[in-house]
């Protein structure tokens, strides 16, 4: 689950990392209010969306607007806000449609002397979280990854004991920082691990890490994502989720209790398994095709979550055929059948359906699908099942 970089802030600021004062705004007027409240020489108009880049990232409909702005005056807070709010911010991370903006936040102008990184992660590899630093801040980490590797440098810390005092030090000697500012730097770094595993997060990240000209480290932006597995003990975080940012198609999938990520191509996939959905997107790939989506009914699912899963496939106008795909083993191809024909009757069909049933109950299946009088093309194999959706598509 992600949230917005105001509200990663506030959780940082409640584990002791040091963040900059700032107003959350919605519209011009309170933009204006928020600097004149703020009473600060400058500050920093940033748009909320759930994604990266935003600095560079354009207004579509002011191209010569960014999504992080420096404004002197309140009249300038507000003039910038009334052209962000209720546009559409595009960034390397939107697409090409862009995210609207619902809400900016007005923070404090920073003293900055130094730009640095600082990201966690889990290393599955190792099975433990990983600090990342770097002196390259204000930088995509991927491209310093890529082009300059010996710049990042890594602690792999215990989840239960966080990270080492002489943990802190060696990193802090890695970018060159010392004096107060190291004691400064070590507290920040310990505090954003604790936080990291406190709240179960997937992702925490400070692009850009600032020293500032007294030598305090702060965090100048803030992004944090949360395992979704993992809400269940942090029901105030739950609380936080932006609906708004989220595809609506997804949104209704997992309240429907199934596994749905929208993709850019046209072939819909209604598979039962992770693994099968991999295999499923990956075949049609190799025969030419684009899929639209990975949805995964699980091996539980009954026929209406298989019913309201041809709802949201059907629902895309990108859609052009959909192949079903199903291994029975827990999940009976006699429960597909009828949810097809259920689908049918009930949504109707207005592209082709490319049917491959394998496993339980399979020839129960079949009769059902060939009783229902269900106009679909049926596919004995899964590489017959993938060249016949590509030509429906086509």
């Amino acid at each position: 689950m992600k949230i917005h970089e105001f509200q990663a802030k506030q959780i940082l600021k409640q584990a002791g990392v040091p963040v900059l004062q700032a107003i959350v705004a919605r519209s011009a007027d309170e933009a204006a209010a928020a600097f004149a409240q703020l009473d600060t020489p400058i500050a920093v108009v940033k748009a909320q969306i759930h994604a990266g880049g935003r600095g560079k990232g354009t207004i579509i409909e002011h191209p010569q607007q960014h999504g992080v702005q420096l404004v002197r005056s309140a009249a300038e807070a507000e003039e910038v806000a009334s052209r962000i709010l209720g546009n559409r911010l595009v960034t390397i991370q939107t697409g090409p449609e862009g995210q609207r903006v619902r809400q900016v936040l007005i923070e404090q102008g920073c003293d900055i002397a130094r730009e640095l990184y600082l990201g966690i992660v889990v290393d599955r590899a190792a099975a433990k979280p990983v600090l990342m630093v770097s002196s390259e801040g204000g930088v995509e980490i991927e491209k310093v990854a890529a082009r300059t590797p010996e710049r990042i440098f890594k602690e792999h810390f215990d989840p239960l004991a966080g990270l080492m005092d002489f943990q802190a030090r060696k990193l802090c000697q890695s970018l060159k920082i010392s004096g107060p500012t190291a004691r400064s730097a070590a507290s920040f770094m310990k505090n954003m691990c604790r936080a990291f595993v406190q709240y179960d997060c997937s992702l925490a990240e400070i692009n850009p890490l600032v020293i500032t000209g007294a030598g305090e480290m702060v965090a100048l932006d803030a992004k944090i994502n949360f395992d979704d597995n993992a809400l269940f003990r942090h029901q105030d975080l739950v609380e936080l989720r932006d609906l708004d940012e989220e595809d609506p198609a997804e949104v209704r999938a997992a309240n429907a209790g199934l596994s749905y990520v929208k993709l850019d191509g046209n072939i819909g996939c209604l598979v039962n398994g992770a693994g099968l959905a991999m295999s499923t997107m990956d075949i049609i790939k190799l025969h030419g095709g684009e899929p639209a989506n990975f949805l995964d009914v699980g091996g539980g699912a009954d026929a209406d979550q298989v019913t309201e899963a041809f709802r949201i496939l059907l629902g895309d106008a990108n859609v052009k055929a959909v192949l079903v795909n199903i291994f029975g083993g827990i999940m009976r191809c006699t429960t597909i059948a009828e949810a097809i024909i259920a689908a049918y009757k009930t949504v109707g069909f207005n592209v082709p359906l490319v049917v491959r049933l394998e496993g339980t109950e399979v020839e129960e299946g079949r009769k059902i699908l060939e009783a229902g009088g269900v106009d679909i093309i049926t596919a004995a194999g899964l590489t017959e099942a993938a060249e016949k959706v590509v030509a429906a598509a086509a």
